[in-house]
């Protein structure tokens, strides 16, 4: 599956809980095998962990759990949910795939 949305890229959640937020938060990770995202402050859930290297103390942790690839959309320069296009251009005799918001036409 080819996703169209990259790890660094500011969506908005448009389906499941967080949906009615304003909010805009950032893609973590893709796994495109599975169709999942990633997304920073979105789908927390609380884990229990034993004590390890990275948490000495152990206990209820906080963590982001992937959401599907629909439920998002990236967010174009206006702050506005969009749904991404591609132009195909040629530069130095390279063809290269450019992404752009369909709302305003400006590249992401």
């Amino acid at each position: 599956m080819k996703l169209r949305i990259k790890k660094g890229d500011m969506v908005k959640v448009i389906s499941g809980k967080y949906r009615n937020s304003e909010d805009i938060h950032r893609v973590l990770v893709v796994d495109p095998k599975k169709g999942k995202i990633l997304v920073e402050g979105v789908n927390l859930r609380k884990k229990h962990e034993k004590p390890n290297p990275r948490n000495q103390k152990g206990g209820i942790v906080s963590k982001e759990m992937p959401v599907d690839y629909s439920n998002v959309m990236i967010v174009d320069s206006d702050k506005l949910a969009t749904r991404i296009g591609i132009n195909r251009v040629e530069k130095d005799g390279k063809r290269m795939s450019i992404r752009y918001a369909k709302t305003n036409r400006k590249d992401l």
